[in-house]
């Protein structure tokens, strides 16, 4: 791997080109789409709600769609699947106020993600910090045996460093890396999932890909299905050439199932929905 520019080492590995092309141009039809060039805020809004609705189903809080649009207090400490939905709506809010932060501090970024979804849910000194030696963690999607407490902090650093750093690879394979980076290490105690799928959003934002955050790729991974997404993420995890580039195909086409749903969305939008 070029230790120059490993992202775009990973964004030539076989079938990664093909995969990032495919969602690439589903984007980009979501885009040029005449609702969305009228209608941005709209789309960009219902899909941040279908986003974190996807989202904190993966994370076990299958809700409908109507349900979360219909709910409004979350704050039921005694409700764990509302802790899930209100973490991940929460969340959704976040993303364009962080755009700016996350290029010169990701780490930041990920502390401020963490609290924001966990505040409802874990203890206040536990929230926005990597997990400690000897800490339960939540684990969902489970990528296999977890990292020690040192080395989650030392591959968060290195992550943070190489996103500063200039890059010629793609916005889906740099957000398809930090996905899978946050997910395989696990740093906090409850939670990750949902930040990791923030992170991702975030990402394709500001390499401008979806610079209105228009796309759902929440909803990609959901229908994809958490088994193929378990299976997706513990290929990455294991290291291999073909693993991190089935992930990044995977991630790659929950983009492109993401980009025609907000297409849907735009065609209901046309219709008066």
């Amino acid at each position: 791997m070029d230790t120059r520019d490993p992202f775009a080492a990973v964004a030539a590995l076989p079938g990664v080109p093909e995969a990032v092309e495919t969602a690439r141009k589903a984007v980009d039809a979501l885009l040029g789409h005449r609702t969305m060039r009228r209608r941005s805020p709209e789309i960009s809004a219902e899909s941040a709600l279908r986003g974190a609705r996807a989202s904190a189903a993966l994370e076990g809080a299958d809700w409908s769609l109507e349900e979360v649009r219909r709910r409004t207090d979350y704050s039921r400490t005694d409700d764990a699947e509302a802790g899930i939905v209100g973490g991940a709506l929460r969340l959704s809010a976040e993303y364009g106020t962080l755009v700016d932060i996350w290029r010169r501090s990701p780490l930041q970024v990920l502390a401020r993600l963490h609290m924001v979804a966990a505040a409802d849910v874990v203890a206040a000194d536990a929230l926005g910090r990597p997990r400690l030696a000897g800490e339960d963690v939540a684990v969902r999607p489970d990528p296999g045996v977890l990292p020690g407490a040192d080395e989650v902090t030392a591959r968060l650093d290195g992550l943070a460093r190489l996103l500063i750093e200039p890059s010629e690879a793609p916005a889906i394979v740099v957000a398809a890396l930090v996905h899978g980076e946050i997910l395989a290490l696990q740093p906090f105690v409850w939670g990750n999932g949902l930040v990791a799928r923030a992170a991702q959003r975030i990402v394709l934002i500001t390499r401008g890909l979806d610079p209105k955050s228009a796309v759902v790729p929440e909803v990609g991974h959901l229908d994809l299905g958490a088994d193929a997404y378990e299976k997706a993420l513990r290929g990455y995890v294991s290291g291999t050439p073909e693993g991190v580039a089935g992930w990044v195909g995977h991630c790659a086409e929950a983009v492109t199932l993401g980009a025609r749903e907000s297409v849907a969305v735009c065609e209901a939008v046309m219709r008066g929905m």
